[in-house]
């Protein structure tokens, strides 16, 4: 089992930045790949963001790049999201999430993640 702990949502002015952490524990040797999921309200899950924590490869959606990454510190169990210029459609709750599979490439759909975290509220104001 990997237990995963969000934290660094808040509330912020549209333009600014924020930085998400996602502290995980547990058998975390056997997690692969770490993503970033969001959900707004009255809307699907999605993806934003993952990371393949031993090659350092990594995927982001097309609604953030350029602004958002992501990175992981494997000595501390953490992967980073880091979020600027944020805009009011990226209001939603953030979702750390992790793969114990092996895949080809960097998955990108939330059912090939196993673990889930709590979520953290991200709210921009225009």
């Amino acid at each position: 089992q990997v237990q995963l702990v969000e934290s660094g949502g808040g509330l912020v002015q549209a333009g600014g930045s924020l930085r998400l952490s996602c502290a995980a524990s547990g058998r975390t040797s056997s997690s692969y790949y770490m993503g970033w999921f969001r959900q707004a309200p009255g809307k699907e899950r999605e993806f934003v963001a993952a990371i393949n924590r031993r090659t350092g490869s990594t995927a982001h959606a097309d609604s953030v790049k350029g602004r958002f990454t992501i990175s992981t510190d494997n000595a501390k169990n953490t992967v980073y999201l880091q979020m600027n210029s944020l805009k009011p459609e990226d209001t939603a709750v953030y979702y750390c999430a992790a793969a114990g599979q092996r895949w080809i490439g960097i998955p990108t759909n939330q059912n090939n993640y196993d673990y889930w975290g709590q979520g953290t509220q991200v709210t921009v104001s225009s």
